[in-house]
């Protein structure tokens, strides 16, 4: 294993940071994995599942089976870890910017297309390698100014050129569930049932905001896109798979549930190749992707104590209860109903909603949604 150290910009006097990777298996061989944990500083169970990935990829490798190339960071993101306000983590949005530390990561396609766009040819291999270098040419000659700009260049130059990139998230209260670009669905689908995923959430590129994986599996796409309008389309295939691994819910932070999910991770690397071994049969499907416009959200459309009629999980129809907003003060109680039915997939910790409070989403099978589809 080989453990490196990325310092982070000093952006007030007296304080540093510093981002971890450890790195598994030969430089450079293929295919090559990135996982990162805990982006959003305050979902921890991807901490816990990089603990127990930690030591099974070390040792494989004492064993020589690592045969390509596994880059792991345990901790994402170090800025959000230390922040606390009243004794409540903060680890969503940068404190000195409000920015979400999972969004805003720079467009590589377009990197790429002013780059060596006019340089791409007829040959497909040859067109993935040049790419790739370009972008992480661009990517070394940055020079980050904030520790929020040093964080999302340190992630993206370890992650830039992955075959694989998995970034492990969790919501408030949840199943585990799966968020990718339609164009990486096929290379992701044996995580989804290693995993036992019981939602997987696929939209085209531009779900909003630019997130870290889809700025990653959307080189691919929007480069080829972009060549093509250009009147060049050259043989480019989807060289990054990358998906947000939500596991489950913040509170579900056990050694349980995290063997079970590196698990399903190991199996994985197992099946693309990038550690020996036969992973074992692949177990069925849980769930079939869904669309992302098809999550619909349940708003709170006034204040009060929310209780919760259906569990993660549940599968629904049509108008079926998930919660009441109860007003205590003038005894009335405001029942949410989903419209179009699916997977409660998801739903608030709090107990408390205030009016416009995203109580739950369930994922339909229909888009019922357009433009910006992810939370902020």
């Amino acid at each position: 294993m080989d453990v490196r150290h990325h310092p982070l910009p000093c952006t007030s006097l007296g304080s540093a940071r510093t981002v971890t990777s450890l790195h598994f298996g030969t430089p450079g061989a293929r295919p090559k994995v990135y996982i990162q944990a805990s982006l959003h500083a305050d979902e921890l169970p991807g901490m816990l599942v990089a603990h127990h990935l930690r030591q099974k990829l070390a040792a494989a490798e004492a064993q020589g089976a690592i045969r390509g190339e596994v880059v792991l960071v345990p901790v994402a993101n170090p800025i959000g870890l230390a922040q606390r306000i009243d004794h409540r983590p903060m680890g969503r949005f940068e404190l000195n910017t409000s920015e979400n530390f999972n969004r805003g990561y720079p467009d590589l396609a377009q990197v790429a297309f002013d780059r060596v766009g006019p340089a791409l040819g007829g040959d497909a291999a040859e067109n993935v390698r040049r790419v790739r270098q370009a972008v992480l040419d661009w990517l070394a000659e940055q020079t980050p100014v904030t520790e929020l700009e040093g964080l999302r260049l340190a992630l993206f130059r370890l992650a830039a050129d992955a075959d694989v990139v998995l970034d492990l998230h969790c919501d408030s209260e949840a199943v585990l569930h799966l968020y990718s670009e339609t164009a990486c669905w096929p290379a992701l689908e044996p995580l989804a049932r290693w995993l036992q995923a019981q939602t997987v959430l696929v939209a085209d590129y531009g779900a909003g905001g630019q997130p870290f994986d889809e700025q990653l599996s959307g080189l691919w796409s929007q480069l080829a896109a972009r060549l093509s309008a250009a009147g060049r389309p050259v043989p480019l295939p989807q060289a990054c798979a990358s998906a947000t691994v939500e596991l489950r819910g913040e509170a579900d932070v056990g050694h349980a549930w995290a063997a079970r999910d590196a698990d399903g991770i190991w199996r994985y690397l197992q099946h693309l190749g990038a550690v020996a071994c036969d992973p074992g049969p692949m177990p069925d499907p849980a769930c079939a992707p869904t669309p992302l416009a098809g999550s619909e959200p349940l708003k709170a459309p006034c204040p009060g104590v929310l209780v919760f009629l259906a569990d993660t999980g549940a599968r629904l129809a049509p108008g079926d209860a998930v919660a009441e907003v109860i007003d205590p003060v003038t005894g009335h109680t405001t029942t949410l109903r989903t419209a179009q039915g699916g997977v409660l997939y998801a739903r608030a910790r709090e107990r408390y909603a205030p009016a416009g409070l995203t109580v739950a989403k369930v994922a339909g099978s229909q888009p019922v949604r357009h433009g910006y589809l992810l939370s902020e």
